[in-house]
């Protein structure tokens, strides 16, 4: 019996050593890249340093500056409110299109192609070629003869931070529409052949076997439009460059605007660490919200 344990030990105490070793590459390319620059900017933030001569300690004093600037909670608020909008947009309309696109029929994979064409731009594109079509002189208004196109939509508060927030989910349901087609195709048919054996329509379908399906499914989903969220900088820079006014200057591009522009490093890394913590922080409640074993498979139980 202890020769018959020994065996039965012996391939998995084998297999244990060579997969550690697999995860080391991966490990130090997270550090060098990740762990390293991140301790750099946190300690670059009690400093003052404007990008060139020398560096000298400051202690809390950016911290401090940047807890009393309000351009900062401006910055904070506009970024929760493209955050929260952008998910209550993006979400329905990715999950309805990746439930519609995991069927079958052939004309849904022309569509599919077409719903996934975004993907292949860069946001700088998108940004430029939005611009142009939004000018009230030669963009839309002006080519289609619309008058009611013809707003200044980048150049009113009011209009310009809705206008990001679209082209924003224009530019990433696809993404997340990829996401959900693929949760769909594996829930198991025999749910629904079941379900129409019991009269259940589509609508019912959808609501109690795919949504529940899905749990998972839009917890990643929901994770990466929140957090990246926080990462719209080339975006709105093209696109509006943090006007008119302040009313669309994010999180990220106050820290490049304090960096870059007015040459302060130090509060623009403590900016950075700031968007560090609120993503790690909603990505960790995410994770919660989703259950203790939210890596799990979403047939689980079935």
């Amino acid at each position: 019996m202890s020769a018959g344990t020994t065996a039965a030990a012996g391939p998995g105490k084998g297999r244990t050593g060579p997969l550690a070793w697999l995860a080391i590459p991966a490990l130090v390319f997270f550090l060098a890249f990740a762990v390293l620059p991140l301790l750099g900017v946190l300690l670059l933030s009690f400093t003052t340093w404007d990008g060139i001569g020398a560096i000298s300690m400051a202690g809390l004093a950016n911290w401090f500056g940047i807890f009393t600037d309000p351009l900062m909670y401006n910055a904070l608020w506009l970024t929760l409110i493209i955050m929260v909008v952008s998910w209550l947009v993006q979400t329905p309309i990715s999950l309805l299109l990746g439930t519609f696109t995991a069927g079958n029929q052939k004309y849904r994979a022309l569509l599919a192609v077409l719903y996934f064409l975004p993907l292949l731009l860069s946001s700088a594109a998108i940004a430029i070629a939005y611009k142009a079509l939004l000018d009230p002189n030669f963009g839309l208004a002006e080519g289609l003869g619309l008058p009611v196109l013809a707003q200044d939509w980048l150049g009113r508060p009011e209009l310009a931070l809705f206008v990001v927030i679209f082209v924003i989910a224009w530019q990433f349901v696809p993404f997340h529409t990829l996401i959900y087609q693929g949760g769909v195709r594996q829930i198991p048919k025999s749910l629904y052949e079941a379900a129409e054996i019991d009269g259940a329509g589509r609508v019912k379908q959808f609501f109690f076997i795919t949504l529940p399906q899905l749990k998972y499914t839009i917890i990643t989903s929901s994770t990466l439009m929140v957090v990246g969220s926080l990462t719209y900088f080339d975006l709105v820079f093209v696109l509006t460059g943090g006007g008119p006014g302040n009313s669309t200057r994010i999180l990220a591009l106050d820290m490049y605007l304090k960096g870059f522009k007015a040459n302060l490093m130090g509060p623009a890394s403590a900016v950075a660490v700031i968007l560090v913590a609120i993503g790690l922080a909603l990505a960790l409640l995410l994770q919660r919200i989703g259950g203790k074993d939210n890596s799990g498979s979403q047939l689980e139980g079935l």
